[in-house]
């Protein structure tokens, strides 16, 4: 299979593990991600604003929910190329679980230190009501993720090997 595929297709795995965690803690009653948001954030770029006071109050933009959520999986797709760039093919052979979990937390580096300043959360959600709980909750989401990107690697490898 090729090599763009398949990390295509992990990345959507990976995503779809962290929202299946996102779903469990909404059961649970934990408020999790909306990604209604980042469409928004998105939405206001063909206005020229890239920052916002508190995109909770910015204006809703049409299709946000929808933009939303195509953001949200082209985001995990270009982490799990991260992750490929990073260990190559040998990886996708082999897939570990320590270098998908790595580069599962080293993407806290981008709601830390773009899209929380952008959404008026200041850096690494400092201007929220308990920043601690919002870095502790990114970390393991972000971990997740990298629990994700493992699993769908080896989920792919044992379909690939079935079927070749």
């Amino acid at each position: 299979m090729n090599l763009i595929l398949q990390t295509i297709l992990i990345g959507i795995g990976a995503t779809l593990f962290m929202d299946l965690y996102a779903l469990l803690l909404k059961i649970f009653g934990i408020k999790s991600l909306d990604y209604r948001f980042l469409g928004r954030w998105i939405g206001h770029f063909t206005k020229g604003h890239f920052r916002h006071n508190h995109i909770m109050k910015s204006s809703a933009m049409p299709y946000e929910l929808s933009v939303g959520w195509t953001a949200h999986y082209l985001i995990g797709i270009t982490f799990a190329l991260l992750l490929v760039f990073a260990f190559g093919k040998k990886w996708l052979e082999n897939p570990t679980v320590l270098p998908a979990l790595c580069i599962g937390i080293i993407t806290i580096i981008a709601p830390f230190f773009l899209m929380q300043p952008a959404f008026g959360f200041g850096v690494a959600g400092s201007n929220l009501p308990d920043p601690g709980k919002a870095r502790l909750m990114s970390f393991i989401t972000h971990s997740v993720f990298g629990l994700g990107l493992y699993l769908s690697a080896i989920i792919l490898k044992q379909i690939i090997e079935r079927f070749a």
